[in-house]
């Protein structure tokens, strides 16, 4: 199983930027057809997909992220990155990031596909 841990969370004002890192350990998982993703979990409400990413570098958005996040890897490094900019307070969250076995899985991202999660990190905009 692919051990996630991400990093790069913390507190902005609305309108700042953030950009979370999230460090694989199986170099071997990149070499499959896979998704990487990236969850947000609000207080009391069940985690959402915010973006994700395929082994062909197809990436997809929620609709409130659109032209405001960007997803990409570096698959030499191993890493998912979510690069959050005009970040508004209803972003406020903890994000995860998440990986699953095949691409199939990021047309419609759901949690109980996503095999393997990182630990969080909290996203915190204020007003």
């Amino acid at each position: 199983q692919v051990q996630l841990a991400e990093s790069g969370g913390g507190s902005v004002q609305s309108g700042g930027s953030l950009r979370l890192s999230c460090a694989l350990s199986d170099s071997d998982s990149t070499n499959r057809p896979y998704c990487m993703a990236w969850f947000r979990q609000f207080p009391g409400k069940d985690r959402e997909g915010v973006a994700v990413i395929d082994s062909d570098n197809t990436t997809t958005y929620v609709a409130s992220v659109k032209g405001r996040f960007t997803i990409s890897k570096d698959s030499d490094k191993n890493t998912l990155y979510l690069q959050m900019d005009s970040l508004k307070p209803e972003d406020s969250a903890m994000y995860y990031c998440a990986t699953a076995d095949d691409r199939v899985y990021c047309v419609h991202p759901q949690v109980y596909d996503f095999g393997s999660w990182g630990q969080g990190t909290q996203v915190t905009v204020s007003s």
